[in-house]
C-alpha cells in the first residue's frame, strides 16, 4: 500500500476525537544528538539493548548501556535503570546507567546495530525494526486504545503470514534482549512482570511494534532508517488526542505492554471468490479461520449464524468483515456495493470489473490484505502469433529459388492456439465476437486478452494487401511485419523459414557449406575472401542480390571475379558480367581480370568510339564487360537491350543518391543477379544504405519514404536500439562487411598510426580569420533561408582555405610568396623531409585543386619531384602516374581527395598527410586506404594537420565522437553545420588560444 496516512479514511476506523499531542502530562524527553548517535554505533552494536515499554505506546524507548563500563555518550544524560537479567538458570536484578532513546530515533541505530554484528540483544532489536517498517510500508497500522485509555495507533490487521513472522522471530528472542528496565524519574511505564521470570517474548515484540506504529504514523514524513524498506510513512493531517477508553476488563488486567491481541487483530481473514456460470461471473465473499486455516466459510454463513468455526461467529466475526471489505473498497470501487448490502454475501460482475479483477484490481486487493481465487479451471494458455502463408490458391513452392522467382504473394494471418492446439475457424470466430474477459472454448474458462481480440477483428478488415516473396523475407528477417499501419510479431514456416535459415548470417552459413574457388581461378584465395565468394554465390544464385562492403583493400575485386567463374559453371548462372565502376578504375579492373582470369575474354565499353558490337563474342563466352558510370548514363538504353549474367556496381557509393539520372540509369539495366562493392556503404545517412540494397535487392527496405520513417529517423534522430536491432537483422544477410581490423581478416597487414598534428595560425592567417568571421557572422544574423545556408558555407569554406594557406583564400597570382606564410605549409615540410631521408615515399590529399597546385609549385621551389593527380587527369595518364609511383621513380604523389580517394593502389607510400579534413573520416580512411591494403608491407603512419584554436580543431572532436558513418556522421558533412544558430556557429568558428606564431 502507499503511505500510512492513507489507510484512516472510514469513520469507523479513525479513532474519535480532536487533534492534540495525545501524550499524558510529564516531563519534555530529551533528544540524543544525530551525530554523536552515528558516531557510537560501534559501540552500541556491541553493548546491550532493552526496550522500555510506555503507555501510550509512542512514549516507549529503547535504553543503551554498555556492561561493565561507562554509557554511551548520545548527547543525553543517562538513567539509572534496575534491569532484570539472566545470569544462567537465575534471574537477577541489576543497576545500570543507560542512555533512553526515543524509539523512532532509535530505529536507524537498531537496523545498523543490526548490519554492524555484535551483541545478540542489538541485532534481535534491529531484526525487530526491520520487521516493523514492512509492516508499516504495507499499511498494517490501525487505530485503538491503550490500556491507560488513549488513543494509539497499532500494528494490524495481521494475516496469517504476518503473523508467522512474528512467532518465528518472537521464539528466536535472546534472553538478553527480553531484560525489562524501571526508573523512577520515567514517564508512565507499564507494570514489570515478576522478577523470578523473564516476560514472554511475543508480547513484549509486539509492544515494541505498536511502540513504532503509533510513533511514526504521528511523525510527519517520517523515513524508515536504513536497513528497512524504501516506502515513506507519512502521518495523518490530524493526530487524535489522549482521550479516556473504556478499557475492557481483560485488557485493565493484562501485564505492563501486553494487551489482548482479540482486541486488536482480526480472527479471520476475507477473500473474493470468482464464479464462472454461463455469460456471468460473481465475486462470492469467503472467510477463513486464522486459528485453523482449514477451516473456510462462506459469509453467507456467517449471516446466517451457519458457520462452524467460533472465530467466523458472532459481532467481532462481523466488525472484522466489514473492516475488510472498507480495505477492499479503497483498493477497487466496486467492492462499495458489497457494504451497501445488508448481509454482504457477493456481488455479479460487468466485463470490465472481471477483467480489472484479472489483472491490477486484483494485486491491489490482495496488498489490502483481500485475496482473489480464480476457478482452478480458468486457463490463461491462450497465445497468437502472426503467420505468412501463400495466397489461397498459389500454392507451395518447394524450394528457395522458385518462392523467389515465381512472383508468389503471402498472406498474414494469426495463428491462435490455446495450448499447443490451433483454434478452429469456428472457435476463432466465436472468440472475436465474444467481447467477454472470459470465454468458454473446449470445456474451460480461457481468459481473452482485449488486445488480441481488436488485432484479430482488425486483421479480418480487407485492405491490408498480400505481401509479395521479398516483402515477406524481410518479415522472416525481423521478426516482425507491419499490418493495418501497425507492427506484429511473426514467425516463419515452409519454404520461407528455409530461406530465411539460408541467408540470416551470413558467413556462418558460408563456414557450414565450405566451397572451394573455381579451377579457372589463378590466385588463392583468404579464408575471409573464401567465405566472401561463397556467400556472394548463394545469394546470386537465390536471385537476390548483395553488397559486398569489406574495407578497401581487402581483394573485393579478386572475389568479384571468382564469384564470375563460378558462375560460369552452371548454366542457369552462366552468362557476361558488366562491370560500371569510375573511369580512374578501368584500367585497375582490365589488369586484374587478366592477372586471375587470365582465359576470360574482358573488353571495355568506354571512349568516343565504343560500340556494343565490339563486345558481343564477349557476352556469348561469358567475359567481362567493363564501362564508367557516365557511359553507362549516356547509353543505358543499349545497355539494357542485353542480357546479362551478373551486374556490378564498383564503388557504388557513386550511386548513393537514387533521384540521380546515374543511379536511375543503373536501375533500368536488367540482369540475373546485382552486387554492389564498396568500402563506404554508409557516407552521410542511412538513406544511402536503402539506394544500395534497393538497387541489389529492389523491395527489400520497402519505398524511402517509408524507410525513413520507420528506420532512417528512429536510428540516426531519436536512436532507437529497438529500430536499430529491427534494421541490423534485415539488412545483414545483404551486406558482409570486414574491417582490417577483424581478428583473422589481414593479420599480415603492418600497424597503422593516425596522429593529429596541430599547427599555429601565422600572424598573416590569424588576421585573415578574424576578418572573414566577423564580416560574415554580421551578414549571417541578417540573412535566412537559402541565402543564410549559402553564407555558412561560405564562411566554412573561407576559414578552411585560410588554414591552409592565405595565397589560396586571396587567389594570388603564381609569383606570390609561399614560404613562411602558413603553418600547415612549414609542417609538411617537416614531415617530407623527414620521409625522404628515411628512404619512404608519401601521399599528400588535399580536397582543393587549388591547393594542390600551390604544394606542386612550393615543392619545385624545394626541389621536391612530386605527382599531381586531379580531377582533370586523363585515364591514360593516371595508370602512367601510379604505375610511377609505385616503381619509386616519383616519391612524393599530390591527391585531389575527390578525384583520387577510391580505386588506387599505392602501397608504396609509407605515409599519408590529409593537408586538410574533408569532414567526414568515411572519405578520409577511403583515401588513407589508397596506401593501407592488402600488399603493404611497411607501416603506414597517417598525418592528420589541425590549425588550433580554429573550427578545425573543433570539428575534429566532432569526428572523433562520431566515427562510425551507420550512427549518421554529422549528418550531411559541412552542410550539417549550416542549420545551426547564430551563437552556435559564433561559436564553432571564433578563433581560440590567438597566439599565433611565424615559422
Amino acid at each position: 500500500m502507499g503511505a500510512v496516512g492513507r489507510v484512516w479514511s472510514s469513520a469507523e476506523d479513525t479513532p474519535t476525537g480532536t487533534a492534540g499531542s495525545g501524550d499524558p502530562p510529564g516531563p519534555e524527553r530529551p533528544v540524543p544528538d544525530r551525530a554523536r548517535l552515528l558516531a557510537s554505533l560501534p559501540q552500541l552494536a556491541a553493548g546491550q539493548v532493552v526496550f522500555v515499554p510506555a503507555d501510550p505506546p509512542r512514549l516507549g524507548r529503547v535504553a543503551f548501556w554498555t556492561p561493565g563500563g561507562a554509557p554511551p555518550d548520545l548527547g543525553v544524560e543517562p538513567e539509572e535503570f534496575t534491569v532484570v537479567r539472566p545470569y544462567g538458570a537465575e534471574v537477577r536484578r541489576e543497576r545500570v546507567a543507560a542512555v533512553p532513546v526515543p524509539v523512532e530515533q532509535a530505529l536507524p541505530l537498531l537496523t545498523r546495530c543490526r548490519a554492524l554484528g555484535g551483541g545478540a540483544g542489538p541485532a534481535f532489536w534491529g531484526a525487530a525494526a526491520v520487521l516493523g517498517l514492512s509492516l508499516l510500508a504495507r499499511g498494517r497500522v490501525r487505530p485503538g486504545s491503550s490500556p491507560g485509555g488513549f488513543d494509539a495507533w497499532w500494528v494490524g490487521p495481521l494475516d496469517a503470514g504476518d503473523q508467522e513472522r512474528l512467532a518465528s522471530l518472537g521464539a528466536a528472542m535472546p534472553p538478553e534482549a527480553r531484560a525489562v528496565a524501571a526508573a523512577d524519574s520515567s514517564p508512565p511505564v507499564l507494570p514489570a512482570p515478576s522478577l523470578l521470570e523473564l516476560p514472554a517474548p511475543e508480547p513484549l515484540l509486539r509492544a515494541f511494534l505498536d511502540a513504532m506504529a503509533d510513533s511514526l504514523t504521528r511523525t510527519p514524513a517520517a523515513r524508515p532508517p536504513a536497513g528497512g524498506t524504501a516506502s515513506t510513512i507519512r502521518a495523518p493531517r490530524t493526530v487524535p488526542r489522549a482521550r479516556p477508553a473504556a478499557v475492557p476488563a481483560p485488557v485493565r488486567d493484562q501485564p505492563a505492554g501486553v494487551w489482548a491481541a482479540t482486541d486488536r487483530d482480526p480472527a479471520l481473514q476475507v477473500s473474493l471468490r470468482l464464479e464462472l456460470a454461463g455469460d456471468s461471473v460473481r465475486a462470492v465473499v469467503q472467510l477463513r479461520s486464522l486459528a485453523d486455516p482449514t477451516v473456510l466459510t462462506d459469509a453467507a454463513d456467517l449471516w446466517s449464524g451457519a458457520a462452524a468455526a467460533p472465530e467466523l461467529l458472532g459481532p467481532r466475526a462481523l466488525s472484522d468483515t466489514r473492516s475488510a471489505l472498507r480495505r477492499a473498497v479503497r483498493a477497487w470501487p466496486p467492492a462499495a456495493r458489497l457494504l451497501e448490502a445488508g448481509a454482504p454475501t457477493g456481488l455479479d460482475l460487468s466485463d470490465e470489473e472481471t477483467r480489472a479483477l484479472l489483472g491490477a484490481a486484483a494485486e491491489r486487493l490482495a496488498a489490502a490484505g483481500v485475496a482473489v481465487h480464480w476457478p482452478k479451471e480458468l486457463v490463461r494458455e491462450l497465445t497468437a502469433v502472426g503467420v505468412l502463408e501463400p495466397v489461397a490458391g498459389q500454392g507451395r513452392r518447394s524450394s528457395a529459388a522458385s518462392f523467389l522467382s515465381s512472383g508468389a504473394l503471402l498472406d498474414f494471418r494469426w495463428r491462435v492456439a490455446l495450448g499447443d492446439r490451433e483454434l478452429t475457424a469456428q472457435e476463432l470466430e466465436r472468440l472475436v465476437r465474444a467481447h467477454r474477459p472470459v470465454v468458454r472454448l473446449r470445456d474451460q474458462w480461457v481468459v481473452v486478452d482485449p488486445e488480441l481480440v481488436r488485432r484479430l477483428r482488425r486483421a479480418a478488415r480487407p485492405g491490408a494487401g498480400p505481401l509479395t516473396a521479398i516483402d515477406a523475407l524481410g518479415a522472416a528477417l525481423t521478426g516482425s511485419v507491419e499490418v493495418d499501419g501497425e507492427r506484429v510479431d511473426v514467425t516463419a514456416s515452409g519454404v520461407l523459414e528455409e530461406l530465411r535459415a539460408r541467408i540470416a548470417d551470413p558467413e556462418a552459413r558460408a563456414a557450414r557449406e565450405p566451397q572451394g574457388p573455381p579451377k579457372a581461378l589463378a590466385a588463392t584465395l583468404r579464408d575471409y575472401q573464401l567465405r566472401g565468394l561463397n556467400w556472394l554465390h548463394r545469394m546470386t544464385s537465390l536471385g537476390l542480390g548483395g553488397c559486398l562492403a569489406d574495407d578497401m583493400g581487402l581483394g573485393k575485386t579478386v572475389t568479384l571475379i571468382a564469384l564470375h567463374l563460378r558462375r560460369q559453371q552452371r548454366g542457369s548462372t552462366a552468362g557476361p558480367t558488366l562491370v560500371v565502376c569510375p573511369a580512374s578504375l578501368l584500367g585497375n579492373w582490365e589488369r586484374e581480370i587478366r592477372r586471375f582470369a587470365p582465359a576470360t575474354p574482358v573488353r571495355r565499353f568506354h571512349g568516343p568510339g565504343r560500340d556494343l558490337a565490339d563486345v558481343t563474342g564477349i557476352k556469348e563466352e561469358g567475359g567481362f564487360v567493363l564501362t564508367t558510370y557516365g557511359t553507362m548514363r549516356r547509353d543505358a538504353e543499349r545497355l539494357a537491350e542485353h542480357p546479362w549474367g551478373l551486374l556490378v556496381a564498383d564503388e557504388a557509393q557513386h550511386v548513393k543518391n537514387p533521384h540521380a539520372h546515374t543511379a536511375k540509369a543503373l536501375r533500368t539495366i536488367p540482369s540475373r543477379a546485382r552486387v554492389a562493392l564498396t568500402g563506404t556503404p554508409v557516407e552521410n545517412n542511412l538513406s544511402e544504405l536503402w539506394a544500395l540494397l534497393d538497387w541489389t535487392t529492389p523491395g527489400l527496405l520497402g519505398s524511402l519514404s517509408s524507410f525513413r520513417d520507420r528506420y532512417a529517423k528512429a536510428v540516426e534522430g531519436d536512436h532507437d536500439e529497438l529500430a536499430a536491432r529491427r534494421l541490423a537483422a534485415l539488412v545483414r544477410p545483404f551486406l558482409l562487411r570486414r574491417r582490417k581490423s577483424d581478428p583473422g581478416v589481414a593479420p599480415e597487414l603492418p600497424p597503422k598510426t593516425e596522429t593529429e598534428q596541430p599547427v599555429s595560425l601565422t600572424g598573416e592567417q590569424v588576421s585573415l580569420y578574424e576578418a572573414l568571421v566577423r564580416e560574415l557572422l554580421a551578414e549571417i544574423e541578417q540573412a535566412d533561408g537559402i541565402a543564410r545556408r549559402g553564407l555558412v558555407m561560405k564562411l566554412l569554406t573561407g576559414l578552411k582555405q585560410v588554414c591552409n594557406h592565405p595565397a589560396q583564400f586571396l587567389k594570388e597570382p603564381g609569383s606570390a610568396r609561399l614560404a613562411g606564410r602558413s603553418g600547415k605549409l612549414a609542417l609538411l615540410d617537416e614531415l617530407l623531409d623527414t620521409a625522404l631521408a628515411e628512404g619512404e615515399s608519401a601521399l599528400v590529399f588535399t580536397q582543393y585543386v587549388a591547393m594542390g597546385r600551390l604544394i606542386e609549385r612550393h615543392l619545385a621551389e624545394r626541389g621536391v619531384d612530386t605527382l599531381f593527380l586531379h580531377g582533370g587527369t586523363t585515364v591514360g595518364r593516371r595508370e602512367k602516374m601510379v604505375d610511377a609511383f609505385q616503381a619509386g621513380e616519383r616519391r612524393v604523389f599530390l591527391l585531389s581527395l575527390k578525384a583520387a580517394g577510391t580505386g588506387l593502389n599505392l602501397t608504396r607510400a609509407g605515409h599519408v598527410v590529409h593537408f586538410d579534413r574533408w569532414w567526414n573520416p568515411a572519405v578520409e580512411d577511403q583515401a588513407t586506404d589508397r596506401a593501407y591494403r592488402i600488399g603493404q608491407t611497411r607501416p603506414v603512419r597517417v598525418h592528420k594537420l589541425i590549425a588550433e584554436g580554429t573550427v578545425e580543431e573543433r570539428v575534429a572532436g566532432l569526428l572523433r565522437r562520431k566515427r562510425e558513418l551507420a550512427d549518421s556522421v554529422l549528418g550531411t558533412g559541412e552542410g550539417a553545420f549550416s542549420e545551426l544558430s547564430d551563437g552556435e556557429l559564433a561559436d564553432l568558428v571564433a578563433l581560440r588560444g590567438r597566439g599565433g606564431s611565424e615559422r
